[in-house]
């Protein structure tokens, strides 16, 4: 029996490690797109050449790279993780395929945390901004988890529904105190994804989320039985109310730190689970992995389009993904529809 295990396990590390191979293709390709199109080029002629001129260029090419290149790459990375795992247990909580937190009010209220801040204490360090949008992003994903207890379930797309006119009235409301304060420019950049403005010591922040996706791992069989309601949850023995905490402050604290960071980006947790699981099925500790790498491919190659589509101008990656998820979103629906008739 050991042996029949072996082929398809050996299949899928082998497919682990593709798809890790096409997410560093992915890295390298994005450390040299943008409008200093001359970091490739001035790192390669400078090799072995000791002229003044040359250094220089070279000097210039190495500071780009560590202090807006990298970061912003590994900051690409770090957000896809998250906030395709975070999706991965919205899902879960809601037991809803078409949630994730951008669609039921969670990026929305962590933006109107930050509003507050920007309002009440505009000098509040960047950590103490991430604390509040947590704990705002955590009232609005409880008040959601509220809604859905409260309301009668007639059809699966009754949850994404409630969580999109959720969002939408936490959404109104943010724009509502941002014009009457003349907040508009910068509540702008935190409703639109962009990493442009990723330097070296504005993106740190994401390391957490990579250690949030670590401790969504471990308790990963705890989401895939919670899945099944709170009476078979309890059944099994599992504190159900405590496991959903915990997984609100996982998807809490990812999407504080990715809209501190660099602003909402939508459907990555939408679409990328939903892939994984058609593919690999329900099981959230074999998913995840996945899920993680997916997502940061995913973001990566939105911001590689987002550069070239436009060149020598970029399109927030917000703006790409947002065509490209909607687009997914749809997609899944219609197949959902075409499947339940």
């Amino acid at each position: 029996m050991t042996t029949g295990r072996v082929g398809p396990e050996i299949r899928t590390s082998m497919k682990l490690l593709l798809c890790s191979l096409i997410l560093i293709g992915l890295a390298i390709t994005s450390l040299f797109v943008g409008v200093s199109n001359g970091a490739l080029n001035a790192l390669i002629d400078g090799f072995g050449q000791n002229t003044s001129g040359m250094q220089e260029r070279t000097a210039e090419a190495v500071t780009v790279m560590v202090t807006s290149r990298i970061p912003r790459t590994v900051a690409l990375i770090l957000a896809g993780v998250g906030l395709s795992v975070s999706g991965l247990i919205m899902q879960m909580l809601a037991r809803n395929k078409f949630v994730e937190p951008k669609t039921v009010g969670t990026s929305e209220s962590a933006a109107f945390g930050l509003l507050i801040v920007l309002l009440v204490a505009p000098e509040m360090p960047i950590a103490g901004r991430m604390l509040v949008a947590m704990g705002f992003a955590m009232a609005g994903t409880a008040l959601f988890l509220l809604l859905l207890q409260r309301i009668s379930w007639g059809s699966i797309y009754i949850v994404p529904l409630v969580g999109l006119m959720l969002g939408g009235v936490i959404e109104a409301a943010t724009n509502f105190f941002a014009y009457r304060t003349d907040m508009m420019q910068a509540l702008s950049n935190w409703t639109v994804g962009d990493f442009s403005n990723i330097l070296q010591g504005r993106y740190e922040l994401l390391w957490l989320s990579l250690v949030l996706t670590i401790g969504a791992y471990l308790a990963a069989d705890r989401f895939t039985v919670i899945a099944m309601g709170e009476t078979v949850s309890t059944s099994l023995g599992l504190n159900y109310r405590r496991t959903v905490v915990f997984g609100v402050v996982i998807v809490s604290l990812i999407t504080a730190v990715v809209v501190v960071t660099s602003g909402m980006i939508p459907f990555v947790g939408l679409i990328v689970p939903n892939l994984v699981t058609l593919i690999m099925g329900d099981n959230v500790r074999r998913n995840l992995p996945w899920v993680a790498l997916t997502g940061a491919c995913l973001l990566l190659a939105s911001d590689i389009a987002g550069r070239l589509i436009l060149h020598p101008y970029e399109l927030p990656v917000g703006t790409t993904m947002g065509v490209i998820g909607g687009a997914g979103f749809l997609a899944l629906l219609l197949r959902s529809m075409r499947r339940d008739r």
